[in-house]
């Protein structure tokens, strides 16, 4: 378990975000495909301090079911959505699974409660640098951070059970499809830059072959490329 040093959930607010996050998944429940999410990832949900993951000027909304900015044009997404795409990728405690867009690090802390490692990249070296300090702060020592352009993936450590994309691509990247092993699953946003986007699952089968599967209407902020 992670050491949350001097950050304390406030127990009325965090269940309330669970409250929250389960009346979405009520909601949308004939879209995503299940009416309840895992026991582990609502665990996780529960155990990681939103709180710590926002700038000081949000942390009175840290628990709201909605994104906040984090600084740079980016976002930490919106409870619900990291709970619903930690549980998409389906995976197990001895899972290692790539982030693609770190961000302020909260994805990746609730990812690193349900698996065995995770790897992160994030393209904008601001974030990437405090998201690294954060999780370390907290004791998040399975989670591993790379300053790198997330479309072309982290190579070195493939293939992974599960990829997550935290911002929306335009089209679905080649080298991550690549990067992901037989019988896993990508996690995605699809769409134009500041507009609707499709969530999309990936499955790649054991042969390779590659499915795809529109999950529900999301806004993320767009995939960022080096040079782009």
């Amino acid at each position: 378990m992670p050491v949350e040093g001097h950050w304390r959930i406030e127990m009325s607010d965090q269940s309330q975000m669970i409250r929250d996050i389960e009346r979405e998944v009520a909601y949308t429940r004939q879209m995503i495909g299940r009416s309840v999410l895992s026991e582990s990832v609502m665990n996780a949900i529960r155990q990681v301090p939103r709180e710590a993951f926002v700038p000081e000027t949000e942390r009175c909304f840290a628990y709201d079911n909605g994104p906040l900015p984090i600084g740079c044009g980016q976002t930490i997404s919106q409870p619900y959505i990291v709970a619903l795409m930690t549980d998409l990728l389906e995976v197990g405690d001895d899972a290692v699974v790539l982030e693609v867009g770190t961000g302020s690090g909260y994805q990746a802390a609730v990812l690193s409660r349900v698996v065995k490692q995770v790897y992160s990249v994030e393209i904008i070296e601001t974030l990437s640098i405090q998201a690294t300090a954060t999780l370390q702060k907290l004791g998040y020592h399975n989670v591993s951070c790379q300053c790198v352009d997330g479309y072309l993936g982290w190579s070195e450590h493939a293939p992974y059970d599960g990829i997550l994309v935290t911002a929306a691509a335009v089209e679905i990247p080649t080298p991550l499809i690549e990067q992901l092993k037989p019988g896993g699953r990508l996690v995605i946003p699809v769409g134009p830059p500041y507009d609707y986007q499709d969530l999309i699952v990936v499955e790649k089968s054991q042969t390779g072959e590659v499915r795809e599967k529109m999950v529900l209407g999301v806004a993320f902020v767009p995939l960022t490329r080096s040079g782009k």
